[in-house]
């Protein structure tokens, strides 16, 4: 096993619910999605992990709707993001395909923080690499709900999330009473035409470091 991914693993825990990938799926994104990450879908395929605070998935299920998002924000390129993992709370995890930079769009307050350091191809398998290796469990954890959340609704599935019903954009309280399980890629569809994705604001690495010099 690659060391990135098992050090991935002692902090998230075994993998849960496994899909295997569909070989047409794997040609799909055979250019547009580091190679390594291609070849962990191969090994392990879409599972869920910490108990489902964390999900590897298809990203051609998630691009009708996040590509349209995407556009209508002003985001551009948009059809060159595809979403390689989620968390349970929904927050979506984005690969770009020609920069290896990580856009991260949190579903809950939709906003979206996107790490402006960009890579070489060449290096585009070590960036997936440090991806999962930085990868924490608590940072896919909403308002440390998700245990009570297991306790309440039950585990998730593969293709569901917890969601705030009302939602929070509709002045919703955030309170494990308003959690319910969704299908995940209806829930994202219903919260994109409520608001659009606005930028967090928050510095990336680079801009820290020139920060601190």
């Amino acid at each position: 096993m690659d060391e990135y991914f098992e050090y991935f693993l002692s902090k998230m825990g075994p993998a849960i619910e496994p899909h295997k990938i569909p070989s047409s799926v794997m040609d799909q994104y055979k250019n547009k999605l580091p190679g390594q990450l291609l070849e962990q879908w191969a090994k392990y395929g879409w599972s869920g992990y910490g108990e489902g605070v964390f999900w590897t998935v298809n990203p051609a299920d998630y691009e009708d709707v996040v590509h349209e998002w995407l556009k209508q924000s002003g985001i551009s390129s948009a059809d060159q993001y595809h979403v390689i993992a989620r968390g349970a709370f929904g927050d979506l995890y984005l690969w770009q395909q020609t920069t290896g930079t990580v856009l991260k769009i949190a579903l809950v307050y939709a906003r979206y923080h996107e790490d402006k350091k960009t890579a070489l191809a060449k290096d585009f398998d070590e960036e997936i690499k440090a991806f999962f290796a930085f990868t924490r469990r608590e940072s896919n954890d909403f308002d440390n709900l998700f245990e009570e959340a297991v306790k309440k609704l039950g585990r998730l599935r593969y293709d569901e999330m917890y969601g705030f019903v009302p939602a929070i954009a509709l002045g919703g309280p955030v309170e494990l009473k308003h959690l319910q399980k969704v299908k995940i890629i209806e829930h994202l569809a219903f919260l994109s035409q409520l608001t659009p994705l606005t930028d967090w604001g928050f510095p990336d690495y680079d801009t820290i470091m020139k920060l601190t010099e």
